[in-house]
């Protein structure tokens, strides 16, 4: 199983998706040509009549960034939940960033988006066994009375204990192969678990077992 799951689609002073050409070229190696620049024939799958086949012959699966709860309420109701996991497993890479990472996760409980919809369930991929949560940060404006990201964490920990969340900050990706995902990019991720006091820090190369 090969995946690269990106906190962002795009880094101030970067065009979309720069930041991630050389990772996203890795990835790619010895698939099928064509992304531009990298040479990748890219098909919309809203745009097929049978999405399940479409995703069956897939080489790689990339998933974007929007709204999570409608991206998985739409995996859902044209079955893509149980075709994607399925080719992924049988060897397809994928790729997402933000909510298209988030799709990779048990749930969707660490997305960052309204609940705009009835995504008729939590549950997502199960791709890797921990969760992400995307464009990670802890700071605050000036003056801001909302909660901090770790405070959100914290809660949802207190009443999943059983989960695992990585905050993954903008410019950070994980790559997943060979039942582990390492950290790569610019910054520290945070790790956050119940019995843990404070974050712990993963730093750029430390790896999560999936198994």
């Amino acid at each position: 199983m090969q995946l690269l799951l990106l906190s962002n689609s795009t880094c101030p002073g970067k065009t979309y998706l720069e930041h991630a050409i050389a990772p996203i070229g890795e990835l790619l190696r010895g698939r099928r040509q064509a992304l531009t620049p990298l040479g990748v024939d890219v098909m919309g799958i809203h745009r097929t009549a049978d999405a399940g086949a479409a995703i069956a012959t897939a080489e790689i699966i990339i998933v974007g960034g929007g709204n999570t709860f409608h991206l998985v309420k739409h995996c859902r109701d044209r079955g893509l939940l149980r075709a994607i996991h399925r080719r992924v497993q049988e060897g397809a890479a994928y790729i997402g960033w933000s909510a298209g990472a988030n799709l990779a996760c048990p749930t969707l409980c660490t997305t960052n988006d309204m609940p705009i919809v009835d995504p008729g369930g939590f549950d997502a991929l199960g791709l890797i066994n921990f969760q992400i949560n995307p464009h990670y940060t802890n700071q605050l404006p000036a003056g801001h009375q909302g909660e901090t990201r770790q405070q959100r964490l914290d809660e949802l920990l207190r009443a999943r204990p059983e989960m695992t969340v990585v905050g993954l900050p903008e410019g950070d990706w994980l790559t997943v192969a060979d039942g582990a995902a390492t950290l790569a990019g610019p910054y520290d991720a945070a790790l956050y678990r119940a019995d843990f006091a404070e974050p712990g820090v993963l730093t750029p190369g430390s790896t999560i077992s999936l198994k």
